[in-house]
């Protein structure tokens, strides 16, 4: 559970992330998406309760288990005063990697990532909002990562760009076998890259599994109107 004040942003959930799998948190508008990624990355302390990672108690204070988790914010997140390719090794260098393995890794990510190397010289006000991401996707891979944790890293985007990045995005997940949660506030969207869904409402967890599951069996109406109202604002179709 996580309050904010008075206000209680996340209720008490109970939630399995499988392995080397994409599960989306789908939901209105703080519904509590965001507040769950952040307590997984390790951001915020629950006021109750406990998160694990591999049986062990996420803290706050635990860079070692952070550097597991890679994490990408909706509009890139970047240093403004940082080139992009120092953006994306800052904390490889940090921790003592030698120039050449950063060098390396930056190559390999930018084929990875459909980055033109030309850009990692660029500042991040001189790049576009495709590019921004795409940098900030290799920033959250650089170390590795055991897993990669995505709040609504498409959200701010062109429709062109984001079928781009849509594309990208999902074949990067199928290379790596990473166990990714990604938040998005679009069905479709969580359709096209997860293999799982879990529904919030108000702070808490209204249904969690497959999109065929929640529109055959939903656990409540709010479940059967949120995928017709999704239906609807994409014109009709199904969300898949």
């Amino acid at each position: 559970m996580k309050r904010f004040g008075p206000e209680t942003a996340l209720g008490p959930v109970t939630l399995s992330v499988r392995e080397r799998a994409t599960l989306a948190l789908i939901g209105p508008s703080g519904s509590g998406k965001s507040t769950l990624l952040r307590l997984m990355m390790g951001l915020l302390a629950p006021d109750e309760g406990e998160l694990l990672f591999r049986g062990e108690p996420v803290r706050t204070d635990d860079r070692a288990r952070r550097r597991k988790m890679g994490y990408v914010v909706q509009g890139g997140g970047l240093f403004p005063h940082l080139r992009a390719s120092d953006n994306v090794s800052l904390v490889a260098r940090t921790i003592g990697w030698p120039k050449a393995r950063v060098s390396l890794r930056l190559r390999e990510l930018a084929t990875l990532c459909h980055l033109a190397e030309a850009s990692l010289a660029r500042y991040p006000a001189e790049l576009s909002g495709g590019e921004r991401q795409r940098v900030s996707l290799m920033r959250a891979l650089m170390l590795d990562p055991e897993v990669l944790l995505l709040d609504e890293p498409l959200g701010a985007l062109d429709p062109i760009t984001r079928s781009e990045l849509q594309a990208d995005l999902r074949r990067i997940f199928g290379e790596l076998e990473k166990t990714v949660v990604l938040v998005t506030h679009d069905l479709a969207e969580a359709a096209f890259f997860a293999h799982r869904v879990a529904l919030f409402r108000e702070g808490r967890l209204v249904q969690e599994g497959t999109l065929g599951e929640l529109e055959r069996d939903p656990a409540t109406s709010f479940v059967t109107r949120f995928v017709e109202a999704q239906r609807a604002n994409a014109g009709g179709g199904s969300p898949r």
